[in-house]
């Protein structure tokens, strides 16, 4: 194993035995190595931040700075949101969650860790093609259990991203990596966990790291001086019995999560889910089937809201390689370091008649 203690004996200015302990005496004579005991990641951050040593590394989807490795790939999970699928598990440990209509007015997640796995992550649900898209443009291992026809185009026969598909790998050859829980009916009781999906990464010789172009950040400095419209609370609208909001708390600079007015927790840790950002944008929507199933246009570009440090801002979206990106004053606009929650609407009602501020 690779003591991750032997870093510090590299840096300068380090403590005098840990220079003792990697050298040798000026007479020549070998100095007997002390022994250095095995030091956990997170020990080893602490202690390499009191020593002021830089970070070694910044994660790419939160820009969050750390000494571990930051190249592991992502996987991108479809989370149930059902109301007989909350409260859902792990979605507090996503780097960035996207929420978009499935069918009719039920919305669905598209979690994508990167920086962190969940112990635990569902209920799982099926796939639909946009989400598949903005999984692949985040080189990402997708994640799914039944998906749409056009899924399963996508996935099972032109087979255009990496990906563990309950149901709709041949054979059903990936139900292993998922579970079904007892404490609710099906179709909301699939479940995965991190090791599952690293199991089911490994067996389908899908490679755990990736090079990741990171999204644009802000600086100390420049959240100083970030300026705009006041937006302490935000409220999406999807139908008259669904409602998404989020409340800034000043404390921590964070928005925390609300579904119809009641504090969204996860359902195993009770931990709140709380996010740095928040970017709303309007996308063209067709239904195409009856049974509400939609066809959503992420392609081109078009209006948008990114929220942040209780401040507004009306920017305008771009999909940039199959990512969603905001731009104001023809520059990509700098997140906050930390998570981020996508919320995708119809253009028609759009901004203006879903999204509200200060309710």
């Amino acid at each position: 194993m690779k003591n991750p203690m032997k870093l510090l004996c590299t840096v300068a200015a380090i403590a005098t035995i840990f220079v003792t302990g990697c050298s040798k005496s000026t007479s020549g004579t070998p100095v007997d190595q002390p022994a250095i005991e095995y030091v956990d990641p997170q020990l080893r951050g602490e202690i390499l931040k009191k020593s002021n040593i830089p970070f070694s590394g910044y994660y790419p989807l939160t820009g969050i700075g750390t000494y571990n490795e930051v190249n592991q790939r992502a996987f991108a999970v479809m989370v149930n949101n059902h109301p007989k699928a909350r409260p859902q598990s792990g979605l507090h440990k996503a780097d960035i969650v996207y929420e978009i209509l499935a069918e009719g007015a039920v919305t669905r997640f598209l979690a994508v860790f990167q920086s962190e796995l969940p112990e635990v992550v569902g209920p799982v649900r099926s796939a639909r093609d946009y989400y598949i898209y903005l999984s692949k443009g985040l080189g990402a291992i997708y994640v799914n259990y039944g998906g749409s026809p056009e899924a399963f185009d996508l996935l099972q026969y032109r087979e255009i991203t990496d990906y563990i598909g309950g149901i709709v790998r041949k054979g059903y050859a990936d139900d292993q990596f998922f579970y079904r829980a007892n404490f609710r009916s099906a179709p909301h009781n699939v479940y995965t966990t991190a090791e599952k999906l690293i199991e089911g990464a490994e067996k389908r010789n899908f490679s755990l790291t990736k090079e990741i172009k990171p999204f644009s950040f802000l600086s100390v400095e420049e959240m100083k001086t970030v300026s705009g419209e006041e937006a302490s609370e935000v409220a999406v609208t999807y139908s008259n019995s669904y409602k998404t909001s989020f409340i800034y708390d000043e404390n921590s600079a964070k928005y925390q999560r609300f579904v119809n007015g009641k504090e969204y927790n996860d359902r195993e840790t009770k931990t709140p889910i709380t996010v740095d950002n928040i970017l709303i944008i309007e996308a063209p929507h067709r239904v195409v089937d009856s049974a509400g199933r939609r066809d959503i246009d992420l392609d081109g570009s078009g209006k948008g809201y990114l929220i942040q440090l209780g401040i507004r801002h009306e920017v305008e979206w771009k999909n940039v390689n199959g990512r969603i990106i905001p731009y104001m004053d023809g520059k990509e606009a700098g997140l906050v370091p930390g998570k981020t929650w996508v919320n995708v609407i119809p253009t028609s009602p759009g901004l203006e008649k879903m999204v509200s501020f200060d309710f």
